[in-house]
C-alpha cells in the first residue's frame, strides 16, 4: 500500500459548525495541487463534529486524553504522508493556503514551515487585543531570545513539517505547550524553520483558550527548558548582595544599634538567592531526565556523583557552622542567669547559616535521587 505525500492532522473539541467546512476547503486544496493527501481529525468531541468529519471524508482517531497535545500526539500516530500539515477545525487558518507551505518542504529549503498572522492579515475581531499586541508578541519574543530561534509568531496553529523532521523530535506535551515544544525541540535538533504569512479569521463560535492560564503554561515550559535566566542569574545576584551586605554590616560591629533591619535584609536575601538556586537545579535536573535538556558543560560537572557530594559536606559544613554559633549564643545565654543578652547580629547569621545548610543538604538529596532515576532509565 503507498502512503500519501501529505497527511493533514486536525485536532477537533466540538467544532461541529465549522470541522466540515475546513475538511472541504483541505480536500479541494489537495485535488487542486494534484497531492494525494489523508485528513486525519483527532476527536474528543461530545456534539455533531465526528459524524460530520466521517460524512466529509476524513478519517477519525481518538485520543485516550483530552487535550491539545494529546489530540495531536495521537494524530501523529496513525499519519501515513511524508508531510504533515497541522490545523485548526475552527476555520480561523484558511486550508487554501497550504501550497505555501508546502513549496519550501517539497523543494528541501526546510524542514519546519509555520504560518505567520503577525505578519500577515488578521482580520477584524480574529485575535484579542491582548493576545496581538501583548501575549503573543511577549512569548513569542522570550522564546526566541532564549532558544535562538527567529519567529514571529510562536503560537500559530496552522504548522506543516516533514515526517523525517518529526521523528527526530521528543515531544510530548498533552496541553497547549505543545506548541512551544515544537518551536523549541525544532530549534534544539538545528532543524530548518522558516515562516509564511497567512490570514487569520474571526471564529464562529467561543474561544477555548483561556489567556493567563495557558500564557502561564507556556512560560512555565520555557522555564522547564531553560531554568538560568528565571532562577539561576536572579537566585545567584540576590544571594551575592545578601551575603555581601551581611558580612560588610557584621565587620562594622554594632549590628543592633545602627542597621539591624538591613541586616536582617542581607540575611533573608541570601537564603532566598539560594532558595531560587535550588529551585532552578530542581528544575534544570528534572529537564535533563526528561531530555529536555542536554547535559553538558558546568550542568554535566555539576551532576558528577563527587559533585554531589561535596554538595552535601557544603551543606553540612554551612548547617554545622550556624549551630556552632547558635549554641554559643545560648550558653552565654545559660551563663548569665537567663539575662537579656545583645547578640541579635550573630543570631541572624546562625539561623541564616543553618537554612541555607539545610537548603544544600536538602536539594543535594532531592538531585541525586533525580539522577537515580536518569539512570535507571
Amino acid at each position: 500500500m503507498s502512503h500519501p505525500l501529505v497527511s493533514v492532522i486536525i485536532p477537533c473539541m466540538n467544532e461541529e459548525k465549522t470541522i466540515g467546512e475546513v475538511i472541504r476547503k483541505a480536500n479541494a486544496t489537495l485535488e487542486k495541487e494534484g497531492i494525494d493527501g489523508e485528513i486525519i481529525v483527532s476527536d474528543n468531541s461530545t456534539d455533531n463534529s465526528r459524524k460530520i468529519a466521517e460524512e466529509s471524508g476524513a478519517r477519525i482517531v481518538i485520543p485516550q486524553k483530552k487535550g491539545y497535545g494529546n489530540a495531536y500526539l495521537e494524530g501523529f500516530r496513525h499519519a501515513w504522508g511524508t508531510i504533515i500539515v497541522l490545523a485548526d477545525a475552527d476555520d480561523t487558518y484558511d486550508m487554501r493556503e497550504m501550497p505555501k507551505f508546502l513549496k519550501p518542504l517539497v523543494a528541501g529549503e526546510a524542514d519546519f514551515v509555520m504560518g505567520t498572522r503577525l505578519k500577515g492579515d488578521i482580520r477584524k475581531n480574529a485575535m484579542p487585543w491582548l493576545h496581538r499586541y501583548i501575549g503573543n508578541p511577549v512569548l513569542t519574543w522570550m522564546l526566541n531570545w532564549l532558544f535562538k530561534t527567529n519567529i514571529s509568531d510562536a503560537h500559530s496553529g496552522m504548522r506543516v513539517i516533514t515526517r523525517e523532521a518529526y521523528d527526530r523530535l521528543d515531544i510530548k506535551s498533552e496541553g497547549m505547550e505543545f506548541a512551544s515544544e515544537m518551536i523549541i525541540e525544532a530549534a534544539r535538533k538545528k532543524l530548518r524553520i522558516t515562516e509564511v504569512p497567512i490570514t487569520y479569521y474571526p471564529r464562529q463560535t467561543p474561544s477555548k483558550l483561556h489567556s493567563w492560564g495557558d500564557g502561564w503554561r507556556h512560560l512555565r515550559f520555557m522555564m522547564l527548558y531553560n531554568p538560568t535566566p528565571f532562577f539561576y542569574i536572579p537566585g545567584l545576584l540576590l544571594f551575592v548582595l545578601g551575603a555581601f551586605m551581611t558580612l560588610t554590616l557584621a565587620i562594622r560591629g554594632n549590628v543592633e544599634t545602627t542597621s539591624l533591619h538591613s541586616f536582617i535584609l542581607g540575611s533573608m536575601l541570601a537564603i532566598i538567592g539560594t532558595q531560587m538556586i535550588a529551585t532552578g537545579s530542581f528544575m534544570k535536573v528534572y529537564g535533563i531526565v526528561h531530555n529536555k535538556i542536554d547535559r553538558t558543560g558546568i550542568t554535566a560537572k555539576f551532576l558528577d556523583y563527587h559533585s554531589l557530594e561535596y554538595g552535601l559536606l557544603i551543606g553540612v559544613l554551612l548547617f554545622f557552622a550556624g549551630m556552632v554559633l547558635g549554641s554559643k549564643i545560648l550558653l552565654k545565654w545559660i551563663s548569665s542567669g537567663y539575662s537579656s543578652l545583645s547578640e541579635v547580629g550573630n543570631a541572624v547569621i546562625s539561623v541564616a547559616l543553618a537554612a541555607m545548610g539545610i537548603q544544600v543538604i536538602f536539594s543535594t538529596l532531592i538531585i541525586s535521587i533525580f539522577m537515580l532515576e536518569k539512570k535507571e532509565k
